[in-house]
């Protein structure tokens, strides 16, 4: 269901603006999930549709900034761009759409709901799913449910192998599972008070002083207004069981974790697939993310490696040029 629509004039990168149909879509779905759509203003037609999905604890402003927008550059380049806020997040939070009990919310009925609402929108097409981090794991779990609706799925960041190749991460993980028997609730943690304590100790971090490990993005990646933007708006709630989950799943060494059929699906799907990852990537490094495409029976599967981290990957300053440039023209290869 569309809810309004409009004409705007927005940045995609730095000084380049363009012009775009917005529309704000409500899935019919038992929960109430919220899309902004995006197309270029001058065209009434569109190669495909793509859905993006974001990562734990973000929202729909990974993917579009006011100063740098992926989704902007997408539907630019003549895609049928929806940008998804999963339950609990952003918009569909404002619609009444309650934190998940678990990543299998996500998988089971965010997904489905999204893309039916895609299909009943733009007429049967198949759908591109494009995800972030654990937008990535999600949409591995959720296409081999969706036979023939969905057209082939871009992963950016996305950790299969969650804490393989960082020991900071690898430490949590046993952390995680020592405390896993005391009865922790599962809450939706508000994370603008981190987004708030990042930008408050920027400066700091970005010195050889930090004491920490793990910072999410790689020094000088991002513009400071860029990375500001970031981390008052992207930064939404975290919800306790999906990082438990997480967790658990590298103690399990398999993906989805050894209760669940997340990897055996995935891994005899024959779907296009686009899996990326970061060299200065501290919280999913390539040897984290690269299993995804290795164990893939896809018979069309690319892999690439770009100088970026986390955060970074989608609105660095480099972003444009590498993995914007990369998922752009890949989906252009497969819809032309």
């Amino acid at each position: 269901m569309i809810l309004h629509h409009r004409i705007v004039e927005q940045f995609i990168d730095r000084h380049e603006s363009s012009t775009f149909r917005k529309e704000i879509v409500l899935t019919a779905s038992r929960v109430p999930l919220a899309m902004v759509r995006k197309r270029a203003a001058d065209s009434e037609v569109t190669r495909a549709p793509v859905l993006l999905v974001h990562g734990f604890g973000q929202n729909r402003h990974t993917w579009h900034l006011p100063a740098r927008s992926f989704s902007n550059y997408l539907a630019r380049a003549g895609f049928d761009v929806f940008n998804l806020d999963l339950r609990g997040h952003g918009r569909s939070r404002h619609f009444g759409a309650k934190a998940p009990r678990g990543v299998e919310d996500y998988v089971r009925e965010d997904i489905p709901a999204a893309v039916a609402e895609i299909h009943a929108i733009c007429g049967h097409r198949p759908v591109w799913l494009v995800g972030h981090s654990l937008g990535g794991l999600v949409a591995y779990a959720a296409a081999p449910d969706l036979d023939g609706a969905i057209a082939g799925i871009a992963s950016i960041g996305s950790p299969y192998d969650f804490t393989r190749g960082s020991l900071t991460l690898g430490a949590l993980a046993l952390f995680f599972r020592a405390v896993a028997f005391a009865p922790l609730p599962n809450v939706p943690l508000p994370l603008a008070p981190v987004g708030l304590a990042m930008r408050v100790i920027r400066r700091l971090a970005e010195t050889p002083l930090y004491p920490l490990p793990l910072r999410g993005y790689h020094v000088g990646s991002c513009e400071p207004h860029v990375l500001e933007q970031y981390l008052t708006l992207a930064f939404d709630r975290a919800v306790v069981s999906e990082m438990m989950e997480m967790f658990d799943w590298a103690a399990q060494r398999r993906f989805g974790g050894r209760q669940s059929d997340y990897a055996a699906r995935f891994e005899s799907m024959n779907l296009p697939l686009l899996v990326i990852a970061g060299t200065n990537d501290d919280l999913a490094p390539p040897a984290s993310v690269r299993p995804a495409f290795t164990r893939s029976g896809a018979s069309d599967k690319t892999y690439r490696v770009v100088p970026l981290g986390h955060i970074d990957l989608i609105v660095g300053r480099d972003a444009p040029l590498m993995t914007w440039s990369l998922v752009t023209r890949w989906l252009e290869h497969h819809t032309s």
